[in-house]
């Protein structure tokens, strides 16, 4: 790793860190408010000030970044695995089989991915609790964001499938289950490894995209993205500048997924 990609996964371990800590570090639980402060400024038992509502806004922002912090690697895992199924059997089967997924995932990639989320989203209960509204959002992310990949990896799965040591696999009788999982599979494990961390910092974006438009983590409950739907008062914001932690916050975290992926395993 490169000094600038040791520095990105510090800072990602730290947060980690921070955000696991979080039960013991706040200095409020997230939904109490304290009515006689509301919008208060930074102060001892309020470090970053409170919001509209008198709700502390260090312990949203800790909170807020667990729940961001763990949603989209969650959605990005299944996203991922989907892909890896989709697209290893499509190259190595070839076929019909390949074509239709193929076929698919053009469809899916003609429409604007949030675009696509918003109407899946607007078509759902939105008087959900709170958890029930995060599974919901990473179900949404996870099921419809493997598109892209999914072309990725039966690019290369197809490469796959002609090399010599498949040749005399399949000639020793392997079994085409086998060969997918015990050949192919782990060949294109770092092109796993690759899409997966490309898709970290992009359902962090649209997780942020959805909340800031209601349609994500639901209040009381914070994340990154309801915490920005406070900018939508740039005459507050002025007024208040501590109120952009959690955008630096979040422009820190994206940027250091993508530092820390090895530019290599990208183009493989």
């Amino acid at each position: 790793m490169s000094p600038l990609q040791k520095v990105a996964a510090i800072i990602l371990c730290m947060i980690f860190v921070v955000m696991a800590l979080a039960a013991i570090l706040v200095p409020a639980p997230y939904a109490r408010q304290f009515r006689d402060v509301p919008n208060a400024g930074p102060s001892a038992a309020h470090p970053l000030g409170t919001d509209a509502l008198g709700r502390d806004s260090l312990s949203r922002l800790l909170y807020g970044t667990r729940v961001s912090l763990l949603l989209a690697p969650a959605a990005a895992l299944l996203s991922t695995l989907i892909a890896a199924f989709l697209g290893s059997a499509a190259g190595f089967l070839g076929g019909w089989f390949e074509r239709i997924v193929l076929a698919v995932t053009d469809l899916s990639l003609a429409l604007p991915w949030l675009f696509l989320l918003l109407t899946v989203r607007a078509m759902l209960p939105l008087d959900v609790p709170p958890m029930v509204s995060v599974i919901i959002a990473f179900l949404m992310m996870g099921l419809l964001g493997w598109q892209a990949s999914v072309r990725v990896i039966c690019a290369a799965a197809r490469g796959v499938r002609d090399s010599d040591f498949l040749l005399l696999a399949r000639s020793s009788g392997c079994k085409p289950a086998r060969l997918l999982l015990r050949h192919v599979a782990p060949n294109l494990r770092p092109l796993f490894y690759a899409q997966f961390w490309i898709s970290v910092p992009l359902f962090i974006l649209t997780e942020a995209n959805l909340s800031i438009l209601g349609l994500g983590v639901m209040e009381p409950m914070p994340s990154w993205g309801n915490l920005l739907r406070g900018f939508e008062d740039f005459s507050a914001l002025a007024a208040n500048p501590w109120r952009l932690v959690p955008l630096i916050l979040l422009v820190i975290v994206v940027m250091c997924f993508q530092l820390v992926l090895p530019s290599q395993e990208v183009t493989q």
